[in-house]
């Protein structure tokens, strides 16, 4: 891990919440929709959120 101190520690954490929750919602958004084009874009949306999530996460692994 980097040697994050404390506050670093704590946004980085608030930060990869928000991507999850943001994701969560994304996903939810899409299967709602009925529209396809719209349900896409949530759905690419979702899978950025994800995908960002992970890459923030990785600063916590190594």
């Amino acid at each position: 891990m980097m040697n994050l101190n404390e506050i670093e520690l704590q946004n980085l954490r608030h930060i990869i919440g928000a991507h999850e929750t943001a994701s969560a919602k994304m996903n939810d958004y899409a299967q709602r929709c009925n529209d396809q084009q719209i349900k896409q874009y949530f759905q690419q949306s979702a899978q950025s959120a994800q995908q960002t999530k992970q890459q923030l996460m990785s600063f916590l692994q190594g």
